[in-house]
């Protein structure tokens, strides 16, 4: 009885690992909004998010999730009430994303596989929710992300290690509303660069480099 008992208990772990092989984590990019507490079908998943701040990764079974996302410590009238749905065997980046009180979810979805190239890769995601579209360059003008739109998701672009300086012009200028300065890229890592914040207002227009 006993060693049935303890069978049945490995066999309920295993399965559940096994059920458990997606991923997701949440990025408060909200500009104007408060620290939050995210409900994943009424489950506390992530609780006093600020803005900016990115949560660890969360193991869940892929399926439906209904998320509601409250200013911290209330749990009336949500900001954010939506479904999202998680694909088996997946990571996912679940970005609040717009100004008060017209917010959102924002699925993102991230790499599964780990970078073995030798390189380092990055990509460009443009959540500012005022900003036009925006081209991403190096200090010599050549263009690495083009006409990037608001949220608008660049594909992985992957360059040898090093130190890199990035500039953020509106699509088509020159002028700068951005600089990204002195980033170590380490090789076999994925990067993302977040543009959030608002233009000529406050918070202001920044950039978030995020290793996945």
């Amino acid at each position: 009885m006993y060693y049935d008992s303890y069978y049945n208990m490995l066999t309920q772990c295993y399965m559940m690992q096994q059920q458990s092989n997606s991923k997701i984590r949440v990025f408060h990019a909200v500009p104007n909004a408060p620290a939050v507490d995210v409900y994943a079908n009424d489950n506390i998943i992530v609780k006093n998010l600020p803005y900016k701040e990115v949560s660890s990764y969360i193991p869940v079974p892929s399926g439906n999730y209904n998320i509601k996302v409250y200013p911290t410590g209330t749990k009336s009238n949500p900001v954010i009430d939506t479904n999202v749905y998680i694909p088996e065997k997946s990571f996912y980046t679940i970005a609040a994303i717009g100004e008060l009180p017209d917010i959102s979810l924002y699925p993102i979805q991230e790499p599964v596989s780990a970078n073995k190239s030798n390189m380092a890769c990055v990509r460009f995601i443009h959540l500012s929710p005022n900003a036009p579209a925006v081209d991403v360059k190096l200090p010599d003008n050549s263009i690495v992300f083009n006409n990037i739109p608001y949220k608008g998701i660049a594909n992985f672009t992957c360059v040898p290690s090093g130190t890199y300086t990035f500039k953020v012009t509106p699509t088509k200028t020159d002028d700068v509303v951005l600089t990204v300065p002195d980033v170590m890229l380490h090789p076999n890592t994925f990067y993302t660069i977040y543009a959030v914040g608002l233009v000529g207002e406050t918070p202001s227009l920044e950039a978030l480099l995020v290793p996945e």
